[in-house]
């Protein structure tokens, strides 16, 4: 079945049919914002199937609350706000935390080219996935969500000292995982 809305207004029409709990814009929406909102559930997880659990949880969230979106703002960050917040309950329900203290971090640096300029977008999202849990969230709620130390520190129940530590951690793995796949010429 195919269903064609007006350009305009089509947006608000199709998250009321949403708070109406009609089928047909479900699956609109779903198939609508599938792709992007994988994209960020895969950076949370270890992998294809766990990004796909939080994606789906994420959505049953969308579904469940449509009816609280304030009309004139962007759904699109409106559902990805509820995807990274998806992630994080993940990440508290699946993963024991460890307490890192930012003393023992340390900050590597290199006059040689950036490892991350010569791999692709999917050998970065393989060496994310790759992190610890800790790291790999931290890393992602800092770097590509834009949330501060204390706002990371809050979510996730730790220190804003936890947050600095586990981020520097993060992108010093993220460095090695990076430079040792080109130092040994390995592109997985």
């Amino acid at each position: 079945m195919d269903i064609v809305l007006p350009i305009e207004n089509e947006e608000s029409k199709l998250v009321q049919a949403c708070a109406n709990k009609e089928r047909w814009a479900q699956k609109v929406l779903y198939e609508t914002y599938y792709g992007k909102m994988m994209g960020v559930t895969l950076r949370y997880s270890n992998n294809s199937e766990d990004a796909l659990d939080i994606l789906h949880e994420g959505f049953i969230k969308v579904f469940k609350h449509i009816g609280r979106y304030q009309p004139n703002t962007s759904l699109n960050a409106w559902i990805r706000r509820i995807m990274v917040n998806t992630a994080i309950d993940y990440y508290r329900k699946n993963v024991r935390r460890r307490t890192e203290d930012i003393d023992t971090a340390f900050d590597i640096s290199s006059k040689d080219a950036d490892a991350i300029s010569q791999a692709t977008e999917q050998e970065i999202l393989e060496a994310v996935q790759e992190l610890s849990p800790a790291y790999r969230t931290v890393f992602n709620l800092y770097v590509i969500e834009g949330f501060s130390h204390k706002e990371i520190g809050q979510a996730l129940g730790i220190t804003e000292s936890t947050s600095r530590s586990n981020l520097v951690k993060a992108r010093t793995k993220l460095k090695g995982k990076l430079s040792a796949r080109f130092d040994y010429g390995i592109r997985k």
